[in-house]
Formats: structure tokens, sequence, C-alpha cells
């Protein structure tokens, strides 16, 4: 589904932010990334999908190259991939329904969207996704409205609206408490096992990596430092993607400061 071979991301200034990355990831996987602010988890996932470009290698999603792909082509790319961030991304002013049809606008013409004229067949695929995350009741109520754990939950339901085969999520809980942050990360978890939708989660918290993930990816100053199963993780594979002994806390403190 998703391969990485031998890439970097320089940035203006040279910051190196990926070096050398190779990486593959296959269908329907759920895949936690960790690393210290800094590290690449970002950049990986917005190289993948061409919002970054990368400077060396290939990144091929289900076969197609991003690396150098025309215009067309990332549109094609970007329209298979959902896309979660950690500052939700929604427009407060207009209602829950309307923000999740915003995932369907590569399927339908412009003047539609532009003019609110969804067919009803898109209507109900966005009703569908707000079920699936269990806020279906809201979707008449502005995003203004919602609490952060159910706008980001409204941010779920926009990328799974584009039926994607791809998701994507940077930090989606950093913004959360921790009751509501295991709330999404359920949603996101059983997504990923009902629908199969391969599934890539930049993580801090160190428990929710360990509850929640499958396959680990870590990252060290834009370096593959782990790939492996969550459940050969132990305390010394934390130390070493980070360079330090580490706790939870000890990590919100040093990603505060990065």
């Amino acid at each position: 589904m998703i391969c990485f071979d031998n890439v970097s991301v320089t940035y203006r200034g040279g910051v190196k932010a990926l070096r050398n990355l190779d990486l593959t990831i296959d269908d329907g996987e759920f895949v936690v990334i960790v690393g210290l602010s800094g590290a690449g988890k970002s950049t990986l996932l917005r190289a993948l999908n061409g919002l970054v470009p990368a400077t060396e290698g290939s990144i091929t999603v289900d076969g197609v190259e991003v690396v150098g792909a025309s215009a067309a082509t990332l549109r094609q790319v970007r329209s298979n991939i959902g896309m979660i961030f950690q500052t939700f991304n929604l427009v407060n002013r207009t209602t829950v329904l309307n923000n999740v049809l915003m995932g369907r606008l590569s399927a339908v013409p412009s003047w539609r969207s532009t003019f609110g004229l969804w067919p009803a067949q898109e209507r109900e695929k966005a009703m569908q996704a707000l079920e699936r995350v269990g806020i279906v009741e809201k979707a008449y109520v502005r995003a203004s409205d919602l609490s952060g754990g159910q706008q980001q939950r409204v941010g779920i339901a926009r990328a799974l609206a584009q039926e994607p085969s791809v998701m994507l999520a940077d930090e989606p809980v950093a913004a959360l408490d921790p009751v509501t942050s295991r709330q999404v990360m359920g949603d996101l978890q059983r997504i990923n096992q009902d629908l199969g939708i391969t599934t890539l989660i930049n993580l801090h918290f160190l428990d929710l990596a360990r509850e929640y993930g499958q396959r680990l990816i870590g990252l060290r100053e834009g370096q593959l430092v782990f790939d492996g199963n969550i459940a050969d993780v132990t305390d010394k594979t934390f130390q070493e993607i980070y360079g330090r002994s580490i706790t939870d806390t000890d990590l919100l403190a040093v990603e505060s400061t990065e």
C-alpha cells in the first residue's frame, strides 16, 4: 500500500526532517509513529500526501508515485487519503453536517458545493460517517458549539466521508483530556478494524501508543530507529527512540519546550 524508498526531506536552511527513510506499510495496517517534536513525524505524513515534497527518494501509495507527481496525480492521491489534524480544522460558523460534506468535495461538481446543493446520496454518506463516530445527533449543530472531543470526531467523520484507502492522523488527541483521547483513539481503531483502512497516527503519549498501537514506528532526528510489533516494545525501546529514559509526564514537559 505505502512505500518509502530512501526518502529524505530537506527544508530551506538545510534542515533535514527525514533522512534516508525506508519504510513499507501493508494494506489495512494500524501504525503508531512516535518521537520527540522535530523527529520528523509530521513531515512523514505530509510527504506521503505530497504536502511536503521529498527532496530525495521515492514514495508510492497504492502503486502511484508521489514524488514529482503532477498536480492532477496529487489530487487523485489526496482524494484517497483522509487527514485528521490536531487543531480539528473545522469551519466553526457552519453545521457539523456541512463540515463532514467537505470530505466529499472531490466527488461533486464545484458549483454544487459552492451553493450547498449536495445530492441526497452525498448527504447520506456524510450522515453515515457521523453515525460511525457516534455523533449523528449533532449533524445540524454549529461546529463551534461542540466540545473538543466532539469536534475531533467531526474531523474523523469528514476524513471518513472521503471513503479513503489511507487515514493519516497528526497528533489527533494532543488537545484532548485523557478520557476523550481514549474515545477518539477507540474510534480510529474501530474504523481500521471494521473498514480495513490503512491508518497512520502520530502520537506523543506513550500509554496510548502501547494501548492502541499494533505496529510502532520510532523516529529520531529524521531517522527510523525502531520498526516493530507493539508487543515487543519495552521501556528500553522508548529510551532508544527518545534518547533518554522518559515517562509520559516527562515527555509532555519535553514536548512543550521543543
